[in-house]
């Protein structure tokens, strides 16, 4: 009976040592903040979404799924997958210069198909490919050598492997409850390639994906999670692990809200393929990458943009020069970038903003090269000085009422983005950013109004009748301007502007909430036409985000000029729009400030919901 109780006490003793050190390996939230801290402050990195499917330019995975060729047609890529000019050095090297601090690459996709040398059953590249290697090592070994972090894309969902449920849209290979075996066997498979990963190549981070298809309970993903850990306490999870990850994974769409999670990332496309597609021309410019790089920092997340290799290994050269004109603009703006926190609330600025660390400077990314003048509104910090990034240059600046305006040269503005810096001798504070109103009695006693002052209360127009404001609400003006002399406005330059852009102030009413457009924004009566206003001219394309409407019709008010536009990163199967772009002409600018009209096929509607990773394709 001793030695029953010496024994019985030995194994309480050994599961209470196991007990405190699973307790001690819990992650604090400290230790979870020191560890995010690199990814919090890397802000760029690039997805490759490299594989077989690169062969016959065909969507990843996907196209079998969903029954547009067979798993057999599909698998026959295998025999095309050469990685002949494959350069992962090269690689490296590109996304270096394209200012990235970490890459994370397709391990595995759903089809299966792993760049390593896995031991543990299914398909790879060194096996079952003419490459006859594991294509993997080598690119890990590279980003190392460039100081970049490594992260694994591994799909959780294998549809090639026999003792998987799932096959394809319409086909099962068995039910879990009665086949357990099965499961438990794939299971042992997909975490024990997991393990070969973690003890090969320590990643820095785990990019998972397809965790809709099973619950956490039977993906297992704690034990995965506490399994990850502990080859590698610092290793950084995404959200696709079902919520036991270290940050959000939005897709596809530039979030209109500022996401309330402390991590984000928003995994986007060059054009509108993951993988290689030879005939997917639809690629966004560089300034429109840029510009969405800016949204996704200035709002605290991260870009993770996308590059599909050719199955040769080369990198097509419109993503190579890509990622050079991105490099361009990183390198030069890179103080108000890395190591950043997300900027001012909506209502401040018409544009992405940034802070540095300590909150003593703020970044203003322009999103037009303005007429007059830069305008921040409600900083209650002094501002000790203004400068362009890049270079340094000193920039006039003057505090009037309940704004800061900034003048910048034109000589100073970058070709894509440009982005000016604030400094303060105190963290950064903020107030009320509404703008004063301006009453109908200004306006006509106002005589002699100097031209900087003219274009500033035009702005303080359109900000007002954006916030419900119109001091024209309860007169005769006509949509065509024929009763603005009836108005008595004094100073003819704003006569002549308000008769040009009437219809814009005619029962017109608020304008959409924050977010969507960087500038002022209106409302027919009948909310079925959208006024956009724009300061200057515009560094490309004007951008408009989370508008559910289709527009029938895009024109100049007060010009006539019909106006095209294009849409990116609408998804057929979600309802979440895709981002809209409308390329104004120089030549149809007006000198003080535009105003553009879009008719739309009915009431306005607005997306501002969380934008989620997409389960379909």
């Amino acid at each position: 009976m001793t030695h029953k109780y010496r024994y019985l006490l030995l194994i309480c003793f050994v599961l209470a040592q196991l007990s405190g050190v699973a307790q001690a390996k819990k992650e604090t939230e400290a230790e979870r903040k020191a560890k995010m801290q690199w990814f919090g402050d890397a802000k760029l990195g690039i997805f490759i979404h490299w594989g077989i499917y690169a062969v016959q330019g065909i969507p990843e995975s996907w196209s079998f799924f969903n029954n547009y060729i067979s798993h057999e047609d599909y698998m026959k890529q295998l025999a095309g997958f050469t990685a002949a000019q494959y350069r992962p050095e090269e690689w490296a090297a590109l996304i270096k210069e394209s200012g990235a601090r970490y890459a994370v690459i397709t391990t595995k996709h759903h089809d299966g198909v792993a760049l390593w040398d896995s031991k543990k059953g299914g398909l790879n590249t060194k096996l079952h490919t003419p490459a006859k290697r594991d294509v993997l090592t080598p690119f890990v070994a590279a980003l190392r050598k460039n100081n970049l972090k490594t992260g694994f894309y591994f799909s959780l969902p294998d549809w090639s492997y026999p003792d998987y449920d799932v096959f394809t849209r319409t086909r099962t290979r068995y039910n879990l409850t009665q086949e357990p075996k099965r499961w438990q066997k794939f299971l042992g498979y997909y975490q024990g390639q997991l393990q070969e990963l973690s003890q090969r190549y320590n990643p820095d981070l785990y990019w998972f994906d397809g965790d809709w298809e099973h619950n956490a309970e039977q993906w297992q993903s704690q034990k995965v999670r506490e399994m990850l850990l502990g080859y590698n306490k610092n290793v950084i999870i995404n959200s696709r692990l079902n919520h036991y990850g270290d940050y959000a994974t939005p897709e596809q769409g530039v979030p209109v809200v500022r996401p309330q999670d402390a991590y984000w990332e928003l995994c986007l496309t060059m054009n509108d393929s993951w993988g290689y597609s030879p005939h997917d021309h639809h690629y966004k410019s560089a300034n429109q990458i840029i510009r969405t790089f800016a949204d996704c920092i200035g709002n605290g997340g991260n870009l993770l943009l996308d590059i599909g290799p050719k199955p040769d290994g080369t990198i097509p050269a419109e993503q190579v020069a890509l990622l050079k004109a991105l490099g361009r603009w990183t390198n030069k703006h890179q103080e108000a970038i890395f190591g950043t926190v997300a900027g001012l609330p909506e209502g401040h600025f018409y544009g992405s903003t940034t802070l540095s660390a300590d909150r003593k400077k703020l970044y203003l990314f322009l999103p037009t090269q303005p007429q007059e003048s830069i305008q921040v509104k409600g900083l209650l910090s002094d501002v000790k000085s203004v400068t362009l990034v890049g270079n340094k240059t000193p920039l006039p600046f003057e505090k009037q009422g309940n704004s800061t305006f900034i003048n910048v040269p034109a000589s100073g503005h970058d070709q894509d983005l440009t982005v000016v810096a604030l400094s303060f001798d105190e963290p950064l504070r903020v107030g009320e950013p509404a703008p004063e109103k301006i009453a109908l009695a200004t306006l006509q006693t106002k005589k002699e109004i100097p031209p900087v002052d003219v274009n500033r209360i035009l702005r303080q127009l359109a900000d007002n009748v954006g916030q419900g404001w119109n001091p024209f609400a309860a007169t005769a003006l006509q949509p065509d301007g024929a009763e603005v002399r009836n108005l008595k406005i004094a100073d003819k330059r704003i006569e002549d502007w308000v008769r040009k852009h009437a219809e814009a102030f005619y029962k017109t009413r608020a304008g959409l909430p924050a977010g969507h457009y960087a500038g002022a924004t209106a409302l027919s009566e009948d909310c079925q036409t959208l006024y956009l206003f724009v300061n200057g001219k515009p560094n490309g394309p004007i951008v408009l985000k989370g508008l559910k409407n289709k527009i029938h019709r895009s024109r100049v008010v007060g010009q006539g000029t019909l106006l095209s536009h294009e849409i990116f990163n609408k998804q057929y199967w979600s309802d979440i729009p895709g981002i809209i772009y409308l390329n104004v002409p120089e030549a149809v600018l007006d000198q003080e400030m535009t105003v553009i009209a879009l008719l739309l096929d009915k009431p306005v509607e607005l997306h501002r919901e969380e934008i989620k990773p997409i389960e379909s394709n």
